[in-house]
């Protein structure tokens, strides 16, 4: 592929929801330029794009991909992301990238669940977008109907770029609207329109029109004043709405059939931004922030927006270049961690193909193998003038999953294998729960999950089991008590010999103490410490169900050593069995992690959601409107309760509801519930020991 010049280059992202035909516009796209010779199926597993074993299997796609096109002397960056929800991160890395967006609408289903998401994570970066009402040739394939709800959705600025001349099985072409001309068939042939579309035509040019002259006002007062306006000036009106985000045209076509997709790709080099039509990007350097252009004679400025791992590649870094010129060979520095990095390739990817450039120019987008330190949201630049762009806003995963390795094999490869996965998404994050002993891996969803484990397989040689992860309960006390434990062993010889006494009290909210009270050297100093030790031990392992014991004070007031016999270890074990005793007598009880949430959901679903949450033995704080019909909820929740909240809110809501939560507090367990924990626990450990 040549070297484009800024000017020459569009960067697009394709959004909405799944099964829209994405993938498969992206694959017409790259077809009718050429980049391909044969047009690949979703079905068939044949797309550039949809280039993952796990991608093919499923037939979605599972994180995005750039599918460059080359058309009438333009480089088209297309970057095809996910339509499922789970892959949000994906959307948000590609929104980053990009200098527009394709919200791509399948002309049977209309506006959809992920058609509203998309929208929204567009409408926060400000992006502006086009429609592309693509699958024109299904059966009940309706335009006007699709057109209609995007018009009552989002309002007038979403007008009629072309019309599509028929549907379904009569689906021919379509009419371009500025030049009111029809093109026919895969070939794109001229035509004339059809006479039965004339009036349609003329009603919908007037729409395109009224949207494309509030970009421009000379031309709105033209307009007003009823004159015509010429297909030059509409062209630089749409090219100057589409920019601002003024003006959302609308297409039509057929990805799979190949119908109107030429018209789309004259288009978006016709009409759409170039980067050094769009709004300079701020970053921030040593005095401040700054705005940065597309010009490749600038400093170097470019951003890190995904990053993916391979076993044989070794991690490859895809880059948006801001400013600047990126070169092959060469070195740069990375601002967010303070090193130097040498460039090897430089990469213009198609798919999973790869073709080396020796440079890729402000605006391109491209990739660079084997980076030892960059990772996504990192920004590469020169060390003398240094700055770093914001970081993607990617959502908190919400939903935990326990993960256990399979085989012996697979233990030591684990810890390596998530954090090269974590560094591929990070919308996936990983912790180990210490109380529990579980290593937690949190996602967007189940999906999410059981992908990121395929991917683990197949990529670096890891089985996992995944399962419900255990609630990190834990015990405390109630009451203040007293507890004495002699610890006398004489076997003969040299024996054990210690003798505790303790007061155990509940240190609500202050975690533990141990205080020492010991007068007259009842305990010999040199022993306190072990006594300590014991009692901080046998906090692991509670009185009712083995869940570690907090908030409690522990204060040594009173003991006996002998003179031969006691030692640090005969104190330890001492302290150790006092504690136990004491916590048995204290009224003991469980204590569960409750979480705080926010939880945004439609205002029609609302009702369903807080009648849910009272089954959930969750408390409401509050609910206040959000933008767009959208109803804010904060509550509190119990963790046992919402373990599997990802998938339950998503039924209820039919997608649209998302929530983050966090660890707030623990509280006591209802005394029903706590029967039933402490039942399991037991029985558990029974099973263990029986082992």
């Amino acid at each position: 592929m040549k070297e484009y010049k800024t000017e020459q280059i569009r960067n697009v992202v394709l959004l909405g929801h799944g099964g829209t035909g994405k993938t498969s516009l992206s694959e017409a796209a790259l077809f009718c330029s050429g980049g391909t010779s044969r047009l690949g199926r979703v079905d068939d597993g044949t797309t550039t794009s949809d280039f993952e074993p796990d991608e093919t299997k499923r037939k979605i796609s599972l994180s995005l991909a750039l599918v460059p096109c080359e058309w009438n002397g333009t480089k088209i960056n297309i970057i095809d992301t996910p339509g499922y929800a789970d892959f949000v991160g994906e959307v948000k890395s590609g929104i980053r990238a990009a200098d527009f967006g394709v919200v791509v609408v399948d002309a049977v289903s209309g506006v959809q669940v992920g058609t509203e998401q998309v929208w929204s994570h567009a409408e926060r970066a400000n992006l502006p977008r086009l429609v592309f009402v693509n699958r024109m040739d299904r059966e009940n394939a309706n335009f006007q109907q699709t057109l209609d709800q995007l018009q009552q959705r989002y309002g007038k600025k979403v007008a009629p770029l072309a019309l599509p001349i028929g549907a379904q099985d009569a689906f021919a072409g379509i009419v371009n609207l500025i030049e009111r001309k029809a093109y026919l068939g895969d070939k794109g042939t001229p035509g004339d329109i059809p006479a039965d579309m004339a009036a349609a035509v003329d009603a919908a040019r007037e729409q395109l029109v009224e949207a494309v002259a509030e970009a421009d006002d000379d031309l709105l007062s033209k307009y007003l004043e009823g004159e015509e306006l010429s297909e030059d000036e509409l062209t630089n009106a749409l090219r100057k709405g589409i920019a601002a985000g003024i003006t959302c045209p609308v297409f039509a076509g057929s990805s799979t059939k190949n119908v109107g997709i030429a018209r789309f790709l004259d288009a978006l080099v016709t009409d759409c931004p170039s980067p050094a039509d769009v709004a300079p990007r701020a970053a921030q350097d040593a005095s401040g922030t700054v705005q940065l252009k597309a010009d490749a004679s600038a400093p170097l400025a470019a951003f890190v927006f995904k990053t993916a791992a391979d076993p044989f590649v070794g991690r490859l870094t895809y880059l948006r270049v801001v400013a600047g010129t990126f070169k092959a060979d060469s070195h740069v520095w990375n601002a967010n961690h303070s090193v130097d990095e040498r460039v090897g390739n430089v990469l213009v990817l198609k798919g999973k193909a790869q073709e080396q450039v020796p440079a890729l120019a402000a605006g391109d987008i491209g990739a660079v193998a084997k980076l030892a330190h960059t990772v996504t949201g990192d920004t590469l630049c020169t060390k003398e003038n240094a700055v770093t762009f914001a970081p993607i806003d990617f959502p908190k995963p919400p939903y935990n999953i326990a993960v256990t390795p399979k085989g012996k094999g697979d233990v030591e490869k684990l810890g390596p294998a998530l954090q090269r996965i974590g560094e591929e998404d990070p919308t996936l994050r990983v912790h180990r729960e210490e109380t529990t002993g579980e290593t937690i891996i949190s996602g967007m969803g189940d999906t999410h999950v059981e992908v990121a484990a395929e991917k683990m397989k197949r990529k670096f040689g890891v089985e996992v089991d995944l399962h419900a992860p255990k609630v990190p309960y834990r015990e405390t006390v109630t009451v203040k008590v007293e507890s004495e434990y002699i610890h006398k062993k004489q076997p003969g010889g040299h024996g054990q010999y210690a003798r505790v006494a303790i007061t155990v009290e509940p240190n609500k909210g202050g975690g533990f103490e141990f205080v020492d009270k010991v007068v007259g050297g009842a305990v010999p100093r040199n022993y306190i410490p072990a006594v300590e030790k014991g009692v901080t031990e046998a906090l692991h392992e509670g009185a009712l169900a083995h869940f570690p014991m907090v908030d409690l004070r522990v204060t040594l007031f009173d003991g006996k050593e002998h003179p031969v016999d006691s030692s640090e270890m005969a104190f330890k074990i001492a302290g150790s069995q006092a504690l136990k005793q004491g916590a048995l007598k204290a009224n003991p009880v469980l204590l569960e992690p409750v979480v705080s949430m926010k939880i945004r959901v439609p205002e029609s679903n609302t009702g369903d959601v807080m009648s849910d949450l009272n089954g959930k033995r969750a408390k409401v704080h509050g609910m206040s409107p959000d933008e767009d019909g959208i109803t804010v909820i904060d509550a509190e929740a119990p963790l046992a309760e919402v373990l599997r909240y990802a998938t339950d809110l998503r039924s209820i809501t039919q997608g649209r509801g998302t929530f983050e939560m966090e660890f707030h507090h623990y509280e006591e367990v209802p005394q029903h519930i706590a029967q039933k924990v402490i039942a399991e626990a037991q029985k558990t450990a029974a099973a263990a020991t029986a082992h």
